[in-house]
């Protein structure tokens, strides 16, 4: 049954084990379950991290917009891939969409910083050399398109 309740109902799970903890009542205890989420650190800094890449390069696509089919590619698997990182997360952990507003603004400096860095490895050749003024200084993406599996930007 707690397995089955960490699986199927996590916040309840997760009180639960806060319960059991508080009250001292160890055979409640889920310990495979609760060992894995230490091992595995706090769910929203592993969203926040995804959101870095994913915002950086949904920037990538939207100012960089010159940049070949063959750099393009990689932009899109990756956004592909930390999007689903994001959505398994949101899905398993209810409160991660209350946290979703404040990561992306926490996360849109070093998504921006990121960005402009990886844009300097461009050799002004087959892609244009961009100020770091191009970049927005604020995020230009909403949370509905972050989260969109289908929306890219341009």
């Amino acid at each position: 049954m707690v397995n089955n309740l960490y699986d199927t109902d996590y916040e309840q799970w997760l009180e639960n084990q806060m319960i059991a903890l508080k009250e001292r009542k160890t055979e409640l205890l889920d310990w495979d379950n609760l060992l894995e989420l230490l091992e595995m650190g706090n769910p929203k800094d592993i969203v926040e991290t995804n959101l870095v890449i994913l915002i950086a390069h949904l920037l990538k696509l939207y100012v960089q917009t010159d940049a070949p089919d063959w750099m393009t590619l990689s932009w899109y698997r990756s956004i592909d891939e930390h999007r689903n990182r994001i959505l398994k997360a949101k899905s398993k952990y209810k409160s991660i969409t209350k946290f979703l507003p404040s990561a992306i603004e926490s996360a849109y400096p070093d998504a921006r910083k990121l960005a402009i860095k990886e844009s300097k490895f461009a050799d002004g050749r087959k892609v244009k050399l961009r100020d770091e003024s191009e970049y927005p200084s604020s995020c230009p993406f909403s949370l509905s398109q972050i989260l969109d599996d289908d929306w890219y930007p341009n």
